[in-house]
């Protein structure tokens, strides 16, 4: 659960971002009720933030013009809560209120104890991404989110609960390696002391992280992102393609979800990725559609409709 700081200051950056906001709108975007919603903006008010009640069948909140804008008070753990919170808002609402978070954060960073500031770096560099650019992730505990960053980057053995699809629970002491985050997860690659491999867990499936000691300086590293797009590549797809996109690894990442598609460098600007799809037109059609240099390197049927779709569209072209 957020603090009453965090969640308040969270509520302020929202309702920045746009005119005005109904009732349900915010209880949705802060994960909360209504009734706590409304409670909160009862608590502004009181610190002296100008939210107005707005008129209309829904109602809604709006931030006064030329209100005064108080400080508001965290302590050390408050105050890195919420600029891990501002940083998910950033990176998962890129173009809505998102916008508004970089700047938040940016007013707040310069606030935070050396302390804080430094947990947050470790949480920064803690972070990979695979996959297209968030739109949405499975909600975690920030708490959690900011224990096993850390770890990922002191190198801690870490035990905690974990809840695995079928719902069983187990306990599981792991050595973290990277927190990765794709267009709608959290996960953690980490290497399970018991079953001796590594193992990627979803982050909102863990509970009660404990640091147990510092985990081996000898075990090897590995590609953190790379095991999570295995991991998630699990559509059984009718078809593959083989494909070399003359983009770089990060790059191709970006254009082709991990949901289809597997990566791996051939080059600082080359990458060789495995393309599932429902059938060879469909591969050929998505190759298409992404606007970069390419090459099918595999099987026939997806290049020879790549072929025929390009022939097609320059005969349109070519029509008077």
């Amino acid at each position: 659960m957020l603090s009453a700081s965090h969640r308040l200051l969270q509520l302020l950056t929202v309702l920045s971002t746009r005119p005005e906001w109904s009732g349900a709108e915010l209880a949705d975007r802060l994960g909360v009720h209504e009734r706590t919603v409304r409670r909160d903006v009862v608590k502004l008010r009181e610190l002296g933030y100008g939210v107005e009640t707005a008129t209309g069948p829904f109602g809604g909140y709006r931030l006064g013009t030329g209100s005064r804008m108080p400080p508001l008070s965290l302590d050390d753990d408050e105050a890195l809560a919420t600029a891990i919170a501002l940083r998910r808002l950033a990176w998962s609402h890129p173009d809505g209120e998102g916008r508004a978070a970089p700047a938040a954060l940016s007013k707040l960073r310069r606030s935070l104890p050396p302390r804080a500031a430094e947990a947050l770096g470790r949480f920064d560099l803690a972070i990979a991404e695979a996959g297209v650019r968030p739109d949405a992730h499975g909600e975690v505990d920030p708490d959690t989110l900011t224990a096993l960053a850390g770890a990922s980057r002191t190198r801690d053995r870490v035990r905690f609960r974990y809840h695995d699809r079928r719902g069983a629970e187990s306990t599981r002491a792991v050595e973290p390696e990277q927190i990765v985050r794709t267009a709608h997860r959290w996960y953690l690659v980490a290497w399970d002391l018991d079953r001796r491999d590594w193992r990627v867990f979803r982050v909102d499936r863990v509970a009660a992280v404990a640091v147990t000691g510092p985990a081996d300086p000898r075990r090897r590293e590995v590609d953190a992102t790379a095991l999570v797009e295995e991991a998630i590549t699990t559509t059984p797809y009718a078809t593959y393609a083989e494909v070399e996109i003359h983009r770089s690894l990060d790059e191709t990442r970006a254009l082709l979800p991990a949901t289809i598609a597997r990566h791996r460098a051939d080059g600082p600007e080359r990458t060789l990725s495995t393309v599932g799809g429902l059938d060879a037109r469909w591969i050929a059609e998505f190759l298409l559609r992404l606007g970069v240099p390419f090459r099918v390197l595999g099987p026939d049927e997806v290049r020879e409709h790549v072929v025929a779709r390009l022939e097609e569209l320059l005969g349109l072209q070519r029509i008077p």
